[in-house]
């Protein structure tokens, strides 16, 4: 691709070295922000090629009028503020990551006796805050543990020294319902009050099995000096975070401080989970969509989510699985990808929680604007039947006959994906003699869609012909003399549904069984057998009746019809009088019709 002079100057004195880049416009507005192992090979590469495959880019790279750069240490510290830029200046050509909102952290205060309460505000005060979490299920469910477990006060008292020593409170209903153990009047100890913190705040961190061990240790403790109220206590609370425990652990207690990613793209999104798991137990999850603007590769929108993600929930897991290579080097922490075990059975976890993610997703758009459904399965169709145009307005055809007698076609009608009822047809073959398919076929076709065309009536978008290569051929020679081959798309199945047949193509196309077009397709032909079977076998006994009266001497199809019509079926006709026939059809023929019914009388 061509630069310019201004351009070429800047990219001759890039460095070698890990950075971030910026490229503005000549209005200095800025387009893209970047990150780079070399600064030097990576933007050069924007202007070394002649066209590159995303259009996005081409574009993107042809209003670029100055680059700015900034040199780092490193490739992580580069992708940390190329990370911190996007978000405070949102660029147009970047990745944009659709997640805006604030989660719940837990905060265990700093003052004497600390409070444990949730909030979605921090406050730099020496505080410590867990999380944040991305379920206030989650949070509740480990509030209502720790104060399960330990007794820790709710209220905002100020309990500093002085104000105890001077019995400036008194305790309230907390203590004498037993929730809280009274240290407002001294009653209980600041040592005692901050072994159950520091076993609270192991909790918190996913270190239950540390919690375990030492309240084991202290329930021995207590055994042993006959204090068997008080290990009875130490025992229920162990009790209590065993089942917690249980619901939670997921793999091998034996994988610590471990992150996990998965990523799944769809069209110009990009979705990444991320799991954190202390001792085996998931602690914390979420799930992120991205949206792509350029021809970012799954390695670089991985990259990007992860460091996003590990900043936001403060992670430092030294060891974090991946479901592809990539090529960064985070200090403190290996990245692995996994093949066999628990930690692929991890990934595999994660990756069914981006699928759910974007199940839900869906099933929320599909609920609030039903259309995006149908026009999803129209683009879906379009694409697996190889198509120009969304099949909107489908038509399929099915001949039925009995050994040549009655021949009859069908054809049904969906549009939307859905069945049109009311559009289906049915035609009686008029100028074929005999079992001739093909024939058939092609005369139903032609009068299908000359009618169409004499009526102005607006065209299908395909045609769907039940039936091989053979009546995909008839269909064809009809929609030539009307000159509307190339301008409705045709497709031929054959008995086995999965082969669909185009025409000039000698090859069948097979689509996926577990397919929705293939769903759609199969309800089209079992429509279409369904309402020409129906109308074949009417037209069967219609004219079965008509053939048993017309055998009766002087009985023609007028004098038939006219019967049927007045008594409904030939039952009637034979239980009927002289005298009721005779009101129909006139004295002499009836005395013909009683007599063939009724020989011995």
């Amino acid at each position: 691709m061509a630069e310019n002079g201004h351009i070429a100057s800047l990219l001759s004195v890039l460095p070698d070295s890990p950075g971030v880049y910026q490229f503005y416009d000549k209005e200095d507005k800025l387009l893209y922000i970047g990150k780079a192992k070399s600064l030097k090979k990576r933007v050069s590469s924007y202007f070394q090629k002649e066209r590159h495959e995303y259009g996005k880019t081409n574009v993107m790279v042809r209003k670029v009028a100055d680059i700015r750069t900034i040199v780092v240490d490193t490739e992580m510290d580069a992708l940390l503020l190329e990370n911190s830029l996007i978000k405070k200046h949102q660029p147009r050509y970047n990745v944009s990551l659709k997640d805006d909102k604030t989660y719940p952290w837990i905060c265990i205060k700093n003052e004497r006796f600390p409070r444990i309460f949730s909030t979605r505000k921090i406050i730099r005060d020496g505080s410590e805050y867990f999380g944040p979490f991305t379920s206030g299920k989650m949070v509740n469910t480990l509030l209502e543990l720790v104060s399960k477990l330990y007794k820790i006060r709710n209220c905002a008292f100020v309990l500093s020294e002085e104000n105890i020593a001077k019995n400036k409170f008194k305790v309230c209903l907390e203590f004498q319902i037993g929730n809280c153990l009274g240290p407002c009047e001294a009653k209980q100890s600041q040592e005692e009050y901050d072994r159950s913190i520091k076993d609270i705040r192991q909790i918190l961190k996913g270190n239950i099995q540390l919690v375990i061990g030492h309240l084991k240790g202290v329930m021995e403790e207590y055994s042993e000096a006959y204090k068997f109220e008080e290990a009875q206590l130490i025992k229920e609370k162990l009790i209590d975070l065993e089942k917690f425990q249980r619901k939670s652990v997921v793999v091998n207690p034996s994988i610590h401080n471990v992150d996990v990613f998965s990523i799944i793209t769809e069209d110009d999104s990009a979705y990444v989970n991320f799991l954190r798991v202390m001792n085996g137990s998931i602690i914390q999850g979420h799930t992120v969509e991205m949206k792509r603007k350029l021809d970012e590769t799954n390695e670089e929108l991985l990259e990007m989510a992860m460091v996003d993600l590990r900043t936001r929930f403060y992670s430092e897991a030294t060891e974090i699985l991946l479901p592809l290579e990539i090529s960064l080097d985070i200090p403190g922490a290996t990245l692995t990808v996994p093949k066999i075990g628990d930690k692929k059975h991890l990934l595999l976890l994660s990756e069914a929680n981006v699928r759910n993610y974007i199940r839900e997703k869906q099933l929320q758009l599909e609920k609030q604007h039903p259309e995006n459904k149908v026009f999803k399965l129209m683009e879906l169709m379009k694409k697996e039947l190889r198509l120009s145009e969304l099949p909107k307005h489908i038509e399929c055809f099915d001949n039925s006959n009995i050994q040549g007698a009655y021949p009859v076609a069908a054809m049904s009608v969906f549009k939307d994906g859905k069945p049109s009822k009311k559009d289906y047809r049915h035609f009686n073959i008029k100028t074929v003699e005999g079992p001739d398919d093909f024939a058939s076929m092609e005369e139903v076709i032609y009068r299908r869609y000359r009618r169409m065309l004499d009526e102005a009536q607006e065209l299908p978008q395909l045609i769907v012909i039940d039936g091989g290569k053979g009546q995909l051929s008839s269909a064809m020679e009809s929609l030539e003399k009307l000159k509307l081959r190339g301008k409705i798309a045709v497709i031929g199945i054959a008995k086995r549904l999965e082969e669909i047949y185009y025409p000039d193509d000698p090859y069948p196309l097979y689509i996926d069984k577990k397919s929705e077009t293939l769903r759609i397709i199969q309800q089209l032909r079992d429509e279409v057998h369904r309402f020409g079977i129906t109308h074949h076998r009417k037209r069967r006994e219609k004219g079965t009746i008509k053939t048993e009266l017309n055998e009766i001497n002087g009985i023609g199809d007028a004098t038939a019809t006219e019967l049927l019509r007045a008594l409904k079926s030939v039952k009637q006709i034979r239980l009927a009088s002289k005298e009721q026939l005779a009101e129909i059809i006139g004295a002499s023929k009836a005395e013909k019709v009683w007599r063939h019914f009724n020989p011995l009388n």
